[in-house]
């Protein structure tokens, strides 16, 4: 009789523990960890997609007791302490500025440097290129290998080093990508009565190469 699968849930682990340090992060890490004790109420989060900007933006959220709004749905006046994502998507103004000004926690986020975003206001302008800011890069496979080996144990589950490594070879790379592979390589390998091996990440990469 074929092993039970139960289903897995998609929800993802925000929570500091699951945030992985490396080398590419540990100023902002450092810095949101520092809560309260900031040299400045506002502060940005830059850096490319699958960084951990919204990871590390949802910790401070959770210990400062603050929102989470897109720059683009941004509109009015909205109480703080607040984090404001993606503002280099949108065309920042007035709503963020008077945030600004009103000396209330805020915490930004974008792909690129704050003096970089794109402002319809002078003195915002000048704000954002004068703001605490804390890069975040790619993940690294140091990085990504230690949250695939984490992921792996929470599920009790131990693999060969070449899986790992094959794994960070072909996925995105990104923590996201890390996460939803091994869930999908656990229930791979209980419906097929398999060890997670080489020879089964390829199965699974070939039938989502011919499903796409």
């Amino acid at each position: 009789m074929a092993q039970l699968v139960l289903p897995l849930g998609n929800r993802p682990a925000l929570g500091r523990e699951d945030f992985i340090v490396g080398e590419g992060n540990r100023e902002a890490v450092a810095f949101i960890d520092a809560w309260p004790d900031w040299p400045a109420p506002v502060a940005a989060l830059h850096g490319p997609a699958g960084s951990g900007k919204s990871h590390l933006a949802a910790i401070w959220a959770k210990r400062a007791d603050a929102r989470i709004v897109e720059a683009s749905k941004l509109d009015g006046e909205v109480a703080a302490p607040l984090v404001i994502e993606n503002v280099d998507a949108a065309t920042s103004g007035a709503a963020i500025f008077a945030l600004i000004e009103s000396g209330r926690p805020l915490l930004l986020t974008g792909r690129t440097p704050p003096g970089e975003w794109p402002v319809a206001l002078p003195d915002l302008a000048s704000r954002f290129g004068a703001m605490l800011s804390f890069a975040l890069w790619t993940s690294d496979d140091a990085l990504l290998g230690a949250l695939a080996r984490k992921l792996f144990a929470d599920r009790q589950l131990q693999v060969p080093d070449a899986v790992i490594a094959q794994m960070i070879h072909a996925l995105e790379r990104s923590p996201g990508a890390i996460r939803d592979f091994v869930a999908r390589a656990d229930e791979a390998a209980l419906s097929r009565k398999r060890a997670i091996t080489p020879a089964l990440i390829r199965e699974i990469l070939g039938g989502e190469d011919r499903s796409s």
